[in-house]
């Protein structure tokens, strides 16, 4: 059976920094987690997604110094969320309209999940 809601398909679980954490400190979670990004978070709030790849693009290549630049301050602001009930489409259509791999699931503002490209592909695809 082909999975139709976000809450088939999403990874449950949430892992978050505060926005004044340290990249380093936001790299060290990812890699201990073995996950490419980490939740921005003030209290349950989500206020950014932090990726990988927003480290190495948009601190590491400009020169900024890991241990002194927050997480905040390099994340992707005020991201594009989807609920669990949401229909997987929906999610795949964020993606498309936005560019983007990864939607934080939030439910009644708090995060509950992420999902991810890859899980979508996998949910669509199955057999």
């Amino acid at each position: 059976m082909r999975a139709e809601l976000v809450r088939d398909v999403m990874t449950p679980g949430v892992v978050a920094v505060r926005p004044d954490a340290s990249l380093v400190e936001a790299a060290q979670l990812m890699r201990a987690q073995d996950i490419g990004d980490v939740v921005v978070a003030d209290g349950q709030r989500v206020v950014g997604v932090l990726t990988d790849r927003d480290i190495a693009v948009r601190a590491v290549a400009d020169g900024a110094d890991p241990l002194t630049v927050s997480a905040q301050s390099v994340c992707t602001p005020d991201p594009v969320t989807v609920a669990p009930g949401d229909p997987v489409a929906q999610a795949v259509a964020l993606m498309r309209e936005h560019a983007i791999r990864r939607l934080p699931v939030v439910e009644d503002g708090l995060p509950v999940g992420m999902v991810s490209l890859g899980d979508l592909a996998g949910a669509l695809y199955e057999p």
